[in-house]
């Protein structure tokens, strides 16, 4: 008889610093489907539940399909949205179990306004229905603020690998696989989890430049998977800019029972191996002046553009897109032959739309959500391209699903075409700039608001690539956020001994 799986997608990264509450309308303008639809939107893609599906067909598994949910990292997820999106899951199983068990794409960094760990209380919600016998593997983002609550609740953890994120397929059919051999009866698989007193570390995930301290903590992971009973570990980097108890790199093991103390001694080392690396970093970010002096050099003979990333306003992290101090920093200097995603502010788009295509218009630009990381910019451009903002990923990342930007416009100003969106999202595609009349490859600089992800997909073609830092809300001066729940004391903010 086939063997009844439920699959769900449930996504956020919470950045509770944020003043933007995230609520169903938030998941909306991504991607909130329920039921059967989830099927077609996801089936082969490079995702998730695209890897979930593809395990299914090839097992012969009958899926009960309950919820595809992402939301641009922002604030703390309503109440309402939450008993929504939780509620989708529980209805699933309620109304068309029994299931033989259960696949799930969480983030692991998901606050809501009643619960600090929203993930860990949805596998609470379906351990307390299930019981102990049905197997449930978890995946999870890289950056995952992992609790104990996740580890005693699921049999398996499956973190992505790789940042910029393309491995997300690979690690749901990891997941699926395991799911499959504990209810087929061949394997048996608990969790556990430990972290050590850091709120930072793991060089923050990174991956793709092949070297660091991530890279290292996950081939010493992979060689421990190799041992009898050993069958996953993951390594969670953690999403600092979320004030629970929990936040902070952590070391998940899905093993046998039967080997448990030996998976604590692997665990043990790997949360020390996390400590003693934990101020070693891969990428340090630039001030705004060193940009600016690299984008006014111009050409330098390869034909490539430079890269410049704005990780303190990267909307990927809970950042609001609309900050101003860099793209005013390019204007000021005189940059020319640039191209700029995004600048946020659906006020300004509906005024190039009410103007049309080549007029010429004046407007506010950027800086409403907090003037404090930089007020609007009061500037005069023309409307080079109006659009409704979709398109389909085609690069590394997330190939094949579709993104909303919501209704764009794109705006000259000064020789620097800014693609202006009304929903806020990094770039992480090149087709956030196709899609709007853009040709990336004819710029001599192109900026996007990403912490790492646009590495994917733009580091291939660029001459350079700087990080700056431009004061804004995802900035990695820990001393500026008012931490009240973080477990204490805990580094980089007290002397620690561990």
């Amino acid at each position: 008889m086939s063997k009844r799986v439920l699959i769900a997608q449930i996504m956020h990264e919470t950045n509770t610093f944020s003043l933007l509450p995230t609520d169903e309308d938030s998941y909306r303008r991504r991607y909130l489907g329920i039921g059967d639809e989830i099927v077609g939107q996801f089936r082969g893609t490079r995702t998730e539940l695209g890897g979930f599906i593809d395990a299914a067909e090839r097992f012969g598994w009958t899926t009960v399909n309950a919820v595809a949910a992402n939301a641009t990292p922002s604030g703390k997820v309503t109440a309402a949205c939450w008993t929504l999106l939780k509620g989708a899951v529980l209805d699933a199983l309620d109304k068309q179990g029994p299931v033989d068990g259960i696949c799930l794409a969480l983030h692991g960094a998901m606050v809501t306004e009643t619960e600090d760990d929203a993930e860990g209380a949805l596998l609470e919600a379906l351990r307390r229905r299930l019981g102990p016998r049905v197997p449930i593997a978890v995946t999870l983002d890289l950056h995952a603020n992992v609790s104990d609550a996740m580890a005693e609740n699921a049999n398996a953890i499956i973190a992505y690998r790789t940042y910029p994120h393309i491995d997300q397929f690979e690690r749901a059919v990891q997941a699926a696989d395991l799911v499959n051999e504990m209810m087929e009866g061949r394997l048996e698989l608990s969790c556990i989890v430990a972290r050590p007193p850091s709120l930072d570390g793991c060089d923050h995930g990174r991956t793709s430049a092949g070297v660091g301290p991530m890279v290292d903590l996950l081939a010493r992971a992979a060689e421990y998977e190799k041992e009898t009973g050993i069958h996953a570990i993951s390594i969670h980097a953690g999403f600092q800019w979320s004030d629970i108890h929990m936040a902070g790199p952590s070391v998940s093991i899905s093993h046998n029972p039967a080997v448990t103390r030996r998976a604590k001694d692997i665990l043990d080392m790997l949360v020390r191996e996390i400590w003693d690396t934990r101020d070693k970093q891969t990428v340090h970010y630039q001030t705004l002046g060193v940009a600016v002096a690299e984008a006014l050099k111009g050409e330098d003979g390869t034909g490539k553009p430079l890269v410049i990333a704005d990780p303190t306003d990267n909307p990927g992290g809970g950042g609001y897109g609309d900050t101003t101090n860099l793209l005013r920093a390019l204007l000021e200097a005189g940059v020319k032959n640039a191209c700029f995603c995004p600048i946020t502010d659906p006020a300004a788009v509906q005024a190039g739309q009410k103007a049309g295509v080549g007029a010429t218009i004046s407007v506010d630009l950027g800086g409403h959500t907090d003037p404090a990381f930089g007020a609007p910019i009061k500037c005069t451009g023309v409307v080079k391209h109006l659009g409704d903002g979709r398109f389909v990923h085609d690069g590394p990342m997330w190939k094949g699903v579709v993104m909303q930007m919501g209704p764009t416009m794109v705006l000259e100003v000064d020789g620097i075409e800014i693609v202006v969106t009304s929903n806020r999202q990094q770039t992480t595609d090149h087709q956030a700039f196709l899609t709007n009349g853009i040709d990336p490859l004819k710029k001599s600089v192109i900026v996007v608001k990403s912490a790492h992800h646009f590495r994917a997909a733009f580091e291939p073609i660029a001459r350079q690539v700087i990080a700056v830092d431009s004061g804004s809300l995802c900035s990695h001066d820990w001393s500026r956020f008012d931490f009240k729940k973080l477990r204490r004391p805990i580094w980089p903010l007290e002397e620690v001994i561990f």
